[in-house]
């Protein structure tokens, strides 16, 4: 797990973080292709097989949706080992509640959903960790120093630590929104939030992440 998310990662990291703070539009719905809308009638398939007891479906969903699930769950929470948790608390609630699946969203949105409320339940039990505004923009705050991560010369994790310095709030919005690449709708769907408030988020989101480069030397028009 660890290793295919460390390649995709760094493949994902740059362009990602460059659309954010370049303020490209956030995607709106649109007419599915072919063969992704085969696709997503092959994932509710699955899921069908799956409400009625069938193993194989499941192992087939798991290796499809799984590394973009630990990918998102680790931008949330922080940690690996955590994050691989909660993939499996994920998709064992998979397992037991496919039957509610309405296919109302792709199979995926619905996915993340879970993976969102499981990391925010997650979150909630650590001690230290407040999920209102203030306090998760004063653990942004509290992050290292992003000149430090300047003397390191790699530009890569200099995004991913400014990423970490966001809120929580703000993390979530930047991933489904660049590196899942997620519609407005359905990032609205998967936060539980009218769309504006998506939109609002997003342009937050976006000014402190450039601000945040800013501070560590790197200039919003870098490629």
């Amino acid at each position: 797990m660890n290793a295919i998310t460390a390649s995709l990662g760094h493949e994902f990291a740059v362009g990602a973080v460059a659309n954010a703070v370049q303020g490209r539009a956030l995607s709106q719905p649109k007419a599915v292709n072919p063969a992704i809308a085969a696709k997503q009638r092959d994932d509710a398939d699955l899921l069908e097989r799956i409400a009625a007891g069938d193993k194989l479906a499941m192992k087939v969903l798991y290796a499809r949706h799984h590394v973009q699930t630990y990918r998102f769950l680790l931008r949330l929470v922080g940690d690996e080992a955590h994050a691989e948790d909660l993939v499996s608390e994920v998709f064992f609630d998979v397992w037991r509640n496919a039957h509610q699946f309405q296919g109302n969203s792709r199979v995926s949105t619905w996915i993340l959903a879970i993976a969102r409320f499981k990391a925010l339940s997650a979150l909630r039990r650590r001690k230290d960790d407040e999920l209102d505004d203030d306090h998760a923009a004063a653990i942004a705050d509290t992050a290292d120093d992003p000149e430090i991560a300047v003397q390191k010369k790699d530009r890569v994790a200099i995004m991913r630590q400014c990423l970490s310095h966001l809120s929580l709030v703000h993390r979530e919005i930047i991933d489904l929104a660049y590196y899942q690449d997620k519609p407005i709708n359905e990032v609205a769907e998967i936060l539980g939030v009218p769309e504006n408030t998506v939109k609002t988020r997003m342009f937050h989101a976006r000014r402190r992440l450039s601000e945040l480069l800013a501070q560590a030397g790197i200039d919003r028009t870098y490629q």
